[in-house]
Parts: structure tokens; C-alpha cells; sequence
């Protein structure tokens, strides 16, 4: 017995495929210029400082070797925008400096992000007195002043931070610049996470407090679902589009706090450079050189500007009707 497989009518042939959020969501931000030019140039700015830096460092370009023969020089097949009041490749420091900001501003908001949305989370699926109870806690700590918060921050930290440097170089035989020059970024990296996931949290908990009445969530737990599994898998899953809106908007943010805490003082310690450090430095030589001021603002500045308006963009790309409102 045989059977044949008729043809769909015509009108079912131009039947179109549906298409996911983040599908959407791309197309959306293609029609966006300024953030796919943000995109672009935040792309070719951490491919810059953490791709070329590194290999023209290995070639032999340092940005802490001193000449002071050759200070305020300009620019030369060695030094391509000079070097600084050291003699030293202004290049370097600017790309080697962008490589703290970077790495300090990433890594505390992957900090923020992943502290907010658990406790965020929790306080809006608990809610009631405990919730409102959590929520208290963050009224509290936003309250205090955030240089006190940094402060306190790095004095806890670096002693045990100083103490497993040691241990790496005496023990483990790592290198010495290596290991102080990134040791020196978890006091900081910490200082500002410790402040930064107090505002993602408030977020988070009003979004997962407005999830937690929504049918689907209903249906889960008549299935008998645990409360953690209601929780990671089906309310913060649904909260991702804002979280990943909230991180890259942070991110400039934080860099910005790196500078300003680097500028004053609190931040990276000499010989290691940050855009902050930089810009503190330059602005003591601006009538006597200004490019080692105006190299490490410009890129500064570029960078801000570029992660805001990718930030922008996928803000609008992720959640249109807000961006509407």
C-alpha cells in the first residue's frame, strides 16, 4: 500500500519563518549607526590593548623603561607618539594603561552583575518582609559615602592581596611585574564591585518581584519545581535583556570610577599606569607638553563614548517599547 504526499497549496509556500528575540534584536541594532560604530570601535580598542600591547611588548616596546635623555620626545619609528616626562614610550603606557582600565572596569562589573542578580533575585521572588528586609540593607549601603566604601575596601583586601603576591613570586617563581602589576587590581576591582552591585540589585528585584506573579511562574510551581529552580531557570533567565543592557552601560561607568580614584590617588600605584593615572600625570605637564595629556583623554573619552552609545543601542534593540517611552 502506497501512499503520495500531496503538494501544499500555494499560499502555505510564502508562509514566513518565525524569528527568535536575539534575531530581532540584531536587526534592530544594525539600523542603529552610532552603536554599531561604538561596537566597532570598542572592538578595535580591546583588540588594541590586549592583543597588539601584549605582542608589542614581547618584541621588546616597554612602557615603564626610563630615558630620561629623551624625554618629551616626539614622535619616532621607536616611540610613535612620543614618550613622556621618563622618556618613557607614550604608546605603551597608553595601551598598557588601557589594559588596567579595561581589565578593572570588566571584571568588577561581572562582579556587580553576578552579585546583583543573585540578591536582587532573591529579594523580589521572596518578597514580602524578607525581601523588603534585603532591600533595606541596600537603602543602607547606598547611603554611605563611596569613598569611604573604597577605602575600607582596599585597606581589608590589600594585605591578603600583597600576602599570595609574595607567595607567588618567593615560592611559585612568577614574575615580579606581572604579579604586582595585576595584584594591584583586585583591591580596586573589588573596592568598586562593593559599591557598583547595590543599583543592579534594586533593578533586578523589581523586575524578578514583577516575574514572580506571572502565570508561567504559577504553572511551575504547581508542577512542585523547587524555589531554586523557579528561580535560575525560569524568573532571572527572563531578565537577561536588561541585565546585559545594565552591564554595558556600566562599564563606562566603572572605568570612570577607575579614573577618578586613580586621579586622587587610590587607585593603580606607580610604576603601573591606568588612563586615570595617565591624564593625573599629563595635566601637571599641560603648558609644558600637552600630548601626554591629550593621548590618554582622547582615548578615554573615545572609549566612554563608545561603550554608552553600544549601550544605548542594545537598550533600544533588546526592550523597544522602552526606548519608545
Amino acid at each position: 500500500m502506497s501512499t503520495s504526499i500531496k503538494a501544499l497549496p500555494a499560499g502555505l509556500k510564502d508562509v514566513e519563518k518565525g524569528s527568535s528575540l536575539w534575531t530581532d534584536a540584531y536587526v534592530r541594532l544594525k539600523k542603529n549607526k552610532l552603536a554599531m560604530l561604538g561596537g566597532i570601535i570598542v572592538i578595535s580598542i580591546l583588540i588594541t590593548c590586549f592583543v597588539i600591547a601584549p605582542i608589542l611588548s614581547w618584541i621588546g616596546f616597554d612602557g615603564n623603561e626610563q630615558n630620561l635623555a629623551n624625554k618629551f620626545a616626539g614622535p619616532s619609528a621607536r616611540n610613535l607618539l612620543g614618550t613622556d616626562q621618563l622618556g618613557r614610550d607614550l604608546l605603551m603606557r597608553v595601551l598598557q594603561g588601557g589594559q588596567i582600565s579595561l581589565l578593572v572596569a570588566i571584571m568588577a562589573t561581572m562582579l556587580t552583575v553576578t552579585i546583583g542578580v543573585i540578591y536582587g533575585g532573591i529579594a523580589g521572588y521572596v518578597g514580602g518582609r524578607i525581601g523588603n528586609a534585603m532591600m533595606r540593607i541596600v537603602d543602607g549601603l547606598l547611603a554611605m559615602p563611596f569613598l569611604i566604601i573604597v577605602i575600607l575596601f582596599r585597606e581589608v583586601i590589600s594585605g591578603q592581596v600583597d600576602e599570595i603576591a609574595r607567595f607567588l613570586i618567593d615560592d611559585w617563581g612568577w614574575s615580579d611585574n606581572d604579579v604586582l602589576r595585576f595584584a594591584n587590581l583586585i583591591p580596586l576591582t573589588f573596592a568598586i564591585a562593593g559599591f557598583g552591585w547595590l543599583s543592579m540589585g534594586r533593578i533586578v528585584r523589581s523586575s524578578a518581584a514583577s516575574l514572580a506573579q506571572q502565570e508561567f511562574v504559577e504553572a511551575a510551581r504547581s508542577l512542585g519545581l523547587s524555589h531554586r529552580r523557579i528561580l535560575f531557570r525560569h524568573i532571572l533567565p527572563n531578565m537577561l535583556g536588561p541585565i546585559i543592557i545594565y552591564a554595558t552601560l556600566t562599564i563606562p561607568s566603572f572605568i570612570l570610577y577607575e579614573a577618578t580614584l586613580s586621579y586622587i590617588g587610590l587607585g593603580i600605584e606607580p610604576p603601573n599606569s591606568s588612563w586615570g593615572k595617565l591624564i593625573q600625570e599629563g595635566a601637571n605637564y599641560l603648558e609644558t607638553n600637552i600630548t601626554v595629556l591629550a593621548v590618554p583623554a582622547v582615548l578615554f573619552s573615545l572609549t566612554l563614548f563608545a561603550f554608552n552609545f553600544l549601550g544605548d543601542g542594545l537598550r533600544d534593540a533588546l526592550d523597544p517599547k522602552a526606548s519608545k517611552d
